[in-house]
């Protein structure tokens, strides 16, 4: 794969990294050669030229290229259309209007996009684009160096104007530019440097630490929905305690999600109590290690923001000890409100909130002294986010008392074993009252309405109590909560 940056500045310390990046590269290549090099061909008798550029060189110099790859040429939209319709086997355009057409070939889910240069208006949210004419031109625009090198089809000429595969060896995170000036075109480059850092386990450089510090504030300009995608890919990368330990640091998370930094409570000598804030990044880790099907997005938030409740509600005791009463309710409520704002779907923002309400629930299980019916409730309570609380809870235990620790995972793995051996009794996953509302109707002689519900809830109360009844039980049961009813409403 030709280089054509030939400054020798731009070499790597160490050969044999080199080459082992150059081996992975051409390996990556290879495999997707088919595809990228009919596509270049059509492009070139077109009259114009192609280039895999981005995160799939990148990616492809790291031995992890998938099957998104990333295009840029110098034909136009209108004339990328035209070129890809005969080919590909479905096209799509919802990007065209910044220069970008989608399309898929194979197996492989493809963008190409037109040379341009993009910058932000001082109170702009969306990007003002404008096309270039050359590859150099449409690099120098790219957040960082280590996405800002390009190979050229289907000659495969590696084009690396800005030294990003000296960066990708030394694994770290510069512009292309100043910082300044990149951050400015896009302030949303400050969270992907975050994110990038959080993704590849990169350090980001001193400069750019400074810029992101000094430019915090230019992020608020940026929307949510940008803001949001950026936050959750971070927290779903490999690393997140590396990008939102650098968010924290710059001043970012202030300004996009302030109940994060919030966390960081002062200690003094008479008030020792946990570092909330290292407890919340070690907590998620931990929550990570239990996954079993990959990133878990509802998880991990539910990880970052359970404790974010615990500032507005400590409380200095007379005794010296610190309290943090109902931190998990009001926490739930600033989940739903920090997820809101940021756009998050609907469900999430429930799930989500769901959990951090719930999350203590266990503590209250503690000597293992719960019942049946206690049982029962923590189950209907979590509904379809078992599972995930399961995770959440055991993932909270951050102390270093190791007999501490053993006996809260002991007291956990008791109330795990509980709730299997109801599970085999009754359907706990679908706990419902013994008779429905048809037959409370019937029963009763009631028609649907407010009656019938508050009958239904009694139902389910005596069944979280007491476990499944016979039919003819609950036909008793019925009559007789209704026949204290019609005793109320005529004393």
């Amino acid at each position: 794969m030709p280089n054509a940056n030939n400054d020798s500045s731009q070499t790597p310390q160490s050969p044999n990294v080199l080459s082992q990046v150059q081996r992975r590269a051409v390996s990556e290549l290879l495999r997707v050669s088919p595809v990228a090099d009919d596509l270049a061909r059509r492009f070139e008798e077109a009259g114009h030229h192609l280039a895999l550029v981005g995160g799939s060189v990148r990616d492809a110099l790291l031995g992890r290229l998938g099957n998104d790859l990333d295009f840029t040429t110098d034909a136009r939209p209108e004339q990328v259309l035209a070129i890809v319709r005969p080919w590909a086997d479905a096209v799509w355009d919802v990007g065209i209007a910044f220069g970008t057409v989608g399309c898929r070939k194979q197996d492989f889910q493809i963008e190409i996009t037109t040379y341009r240069s993009e910058a932000y208006d001082r109170t702009s949210r969306k990007p003002e684009v404008s096309y270039g004419d050359s590859i150099e031109e449409d690099l120098v625009r790219r957040d960082f160096t280590v996405n800002a090198m390009a190979v050229a089809l289907p000659a495969k000429a590696f084009i690396d104007p800005h030294g990003g595969l000296v960066d990708l060896a030394e694994r770290v995170l510069r512009t292309p530019g100043t910082p300044e000036a990149s951050f400015s075109d896009d302030p949303l480059r400050m969270m992907r440097a975050a994110r990038f850092a959080a993704q590849l386990d990169f350090e980001v450089a001193p400069e750019v630490v400074t810029a992101m510090t000094e430019m915090a504030e230019r992020v608020e300009i940026v929307s949510a929905e940008r803001v949001r995608d950026e936050f959750n890919k971070l927290i779903m990368s490999a690393h997140p305690r590396k990008g939102l330990e650098l968010l924290v640091r710059t001043g970012l998370a202030e300004r996009v999600f302030p109940e994060i930094p919030a966390m960081r409570l002062e200690r003094d000598e008479h008030h020792r109590h946990k570092d909330v804030y290292e407890h919340t990044l070690t907590v998620l880790e931990q929550a990570m290690d239990l996954e079993e099907e990959g990133p878990d997005l509802v998880l991990r938030l539910a990880a970052l923001l359970h404790d974010i409740g615990k500032p507005r509600t400590r409380r200095f005791e007379q005794d010296g000890r610190v309290s943090f009463h109902h931190h998990e309710v009001v926490g739930a409520k600033m989940t739903k409100s920090r997820m809101t704002k940021l756009k998050y779907s609907n469900d999430l923002v429930k799930d989500v909130s769901r959990l951090v309400e719930l999350h203590l629930r266990f503590h209250g299980y503690g000597t293992g002294e719960w019942t049946d019916s206690a049982v029962r409730r923590y189950v209907r309570d979590a509904g379809p986010l078992l599972n995930r609380l399961h995770k959440l809870t055991r993932s909270d235990c951050t102390t270093r008392n190791r007999r501490k620790a053993a006996a809260l995972s002991r007291a956990y793995d008791g109330l795990e074993e509980r709730i299997a051996k109801l599970r085999e009794q009754e359907k706990l996953d679908a706990i419902r009252p013994d008779l429905d509302g048809n037959e409370i109707m019937g029963i009763l002689g009631l028609k649907p309405g407010p009656q019938v519900g508050r009958a239904y809830q009694h139902l389910m109360e005596l069944r979280l109590e007491y476990g499944p009844m016979e039919h003819d039980a609950a036909v008793a049961a019925l009559k007789e909560w209704w026949a204290t009813q019609q005793d109320s409403a005529q004393a």
